[in-house]
């Protein structure tokens, strides 16, 4: 079934015949756009908001639009406090924080400015901690700044630390709720969302249809696994989980590759939400790859613990015993995962072990919310992330951008890697890329 989504709602209301009618009449466009989730809706949205006279399609594999890493995050609004100073990361994620707050406010979308404390614990976490001040306020970070064991009290009552970084500027929002709204002022503005279209090749055409020129007009045809087809001049991929499988099937190398690692939350049950108000983060520890565990509270009330991070089996595997096979074995044989395997071995499998183990879990939270105790949490929600390697084990912690080979290479543009925080980065993501498609497509 070939769906096509309406503003207001997100729901097909057009009849199959008049679909395939539609079809038969549009088919082809100046620019595709390969994926629904929030990169892909943002960027979607700045490219049709600068060229209104062009065609735009936007595919989804789905039957909704964000549904996975836009849908199944912490909700955080970043401040930019932990990039390296000067970065892409640092300079993307100060300015989408601003854009984000900007575009709800002008949407009147809620948001929470509830703001964040990194603590410290441990003495030896102090020198870090600072660091990462001074880093923040290089990045231009607003509001910043250091506060003693008194100053966490009177912030986070429950929580205790010797030291802490406040960054009042974070906040929470619903982003799947942002990136819905990204998709309604793209179609508002004429485009065209598209869902369960599952992209499984992307080539140039080798004959025009219907004896016309079109061909050489809209030479690159993207099929997806129903046979259903589109054509377009140049097409642009925002694939997520995905992304390394669709650079592939136009001729890219497999590298980075994406690993998928699933992160499990437990919940606050409602009667104890008193004890967090705003998010708690830990200093990070240089020697793990992975934040660790945080406190985030929710726009719905709820809160958050967690995540651990540990492989998931299957790309969009949610579920503790998800399995796909061609998922697994992907990830498994790729040397680059071997290598990080080996170097975080411990602690891998202690994030397994507490993954199962709600009391562990809970431990490590005890240390920042002493009156936490088991019998608090339940089980909560889990997302996978995204994340890139290289071939030596190393996390890709940068934008990687890739074309295909041969005619099809001029006309495509992957983005590979869109890395944390790419929600919050989200609308300076968006110009970004766009700046990348004019660029290379001389729109």
């Amino acid at each position: 079934m070939f769906r096509v989504l309406h503003s207001a709602a997100f729901r097909p209301v057009c009849s199959q015949r008049l679909l395939k009618d539609a079809r038969r009449l549009h088919s082809t466009y100046d620019v595709a756009i390969v994926g629904g989730g929030i990169v892909g809706l943002a960027t979607a949205r700045e490219l049709i908001l600068r060229h209104p006279n062009l065609n735009f399609i936007l595919v989804e594999k789905e039957k909704e639009l964000s549904v996975h890493q836009s849908g199944h995050n912490s909700g955080v609004i970043h401040s930019g406090i932990y990039y390296t100073p000067g970065s892409l990361k640092a300079r993307l994620c100060v300015r989408g924080a601003t854009l984000a707050y900007e575009y709800c406010d002008k949407k009147n979308l809620p948001y929470n400015k509830c703001g964040k404390l990194i603590v410290a614990v441990e003495q030896e976490e102090i020198p870090r901690l600072k660091a990462l001040y001074e880093r923040g306020q290089k990045n231009n970070v607003r509001d910043l700044s250091l506060v003693d064991a008194k100053g966490i009290r009177e912030r986070e009552p429950f929580c205790r630390g010797i030291m802490a970084l406040d960054s009042p500027y974070t906040g929470i929002v619903d982003w799947r709720m942002v990136a819905l709204r990204y998709g309604q002022d793209f179609e508002e503005a004429g485009g065209r969302v598209v869902t369960e279209f599952e992209v499984n090749d992307i080539s140039t055409a080798t004959e025009s249809p219907q004896g016309t020129a079109e061909g050489m007009v809209h030479p690159i045809v993207i099929r997806d696994t129903k046979g259903e087809e589109v054509r377009s001049r140049f097409v642009l991929t925002c694939g997520g989980l995905y992304s390394d499988r669709l650079s592939q099937i136009s001729g890219c190398s497999r590298e980075p590759r994406i690993v998928p690692f699933r992160g499990d939350y437990l919940v606050l049950k409602p009667e104890k939400h008193y004890l967090v108000k705003g998010n708690i983060y830990p200093v990070p520890d240089p020697r793990f790859p992975f934040l660790g565990v945080h406190f985030t509270p929710r726009m719905d009330g709820s809160v958050w613990l967690g995540p651990n991070a540990v492989l998931a089996f299957k790309r969009e595997g949610y579920k503790l015993l998800d399995f796909n096979a061609r998922d697994m074995v992907d990830a498994l044989s790729f040397r680059g995962l071997q290598k990080l395997v080996l170097k975080n071995i411990t602690y891998g499998l202690g994030e397994m072990y507490r993954g199962f183990n709600m009391a562990a879990q809970v431990k490590l939270l005890q240390k920042y919310i002493p009156e936490m105790s088991v019998s608090d949490v339940l089980r909560g929600p889990s997302g996978v992330r995204a994340q890139a390697l290289d071939r030596g084990g190393n996390l890709v912690d940068d934008f990687v951008f890739d074309g295909g080979v041969g005619d099809v290479g001029s006309r495509v543009l992957h983005v590979r890697n869109a890395p944390s925080p790419a929600a919050t980065s989200s609308l300076s993501i968006a110009e970004m890329v766009a700046d990348e498609v004019e660029k290379r497509f001389e729109l």
